[in-house]
């Protein structure tokens, strides 16, 4: 069990163009929204659709992969780790937000794929 650690892999599509932020002179970011899909019978045997949205951050290379290959529709695969952050809301509320922290994104397409990792 050693060999456990925090990691997810998700596919699904991006649910809206990522946002870009740049700091300093070199280093990236981008924010996504992704969506994924899962189907499934209930108990009375009728198909049902859910989609769970995760919040994804990637980082230099990463975010430069994102803002030159990847828009809205696009259907990735990501591969990284599962951060949450504490923070107080400004009606004073405490909640925590979950995000995941991409270290591998597969674009899917008939076309290409393209594979970057850190």
């Amino acid at each position: 069990m050693k060999a456990i650690k925090n990691k997810v892999q998700l596919v699904g599509r991006l649910g809206a163009e990522p946002e870009m932020k740049t700091y300093g002179e070199n280093k990236k970011l981008a924010n996504i929204r992704l969506a994924v899909n899962d189907r499934y019978k209930n108990a009375k045997g009728e198909w049902m659709d859910e989609t769970q949205w995760f919040t994804l951050v990637a980082w230099s290379k990463l975010a430069t992969y994102v803002e030159k290959y990847l828009t809205k529709g696009t259907e990735v695969a990501v591969e990284g780790r599962i951060v949450n952050k504490a923070f107080t809301d400004k009606n004073g509320v405490k909640r925590v937000s979950t995000e995941i922290i991409v270290g591998e994104i597969l674009l899917l397409s008939k076309q290409k794929e393209l594979l970057l990792e850190i």
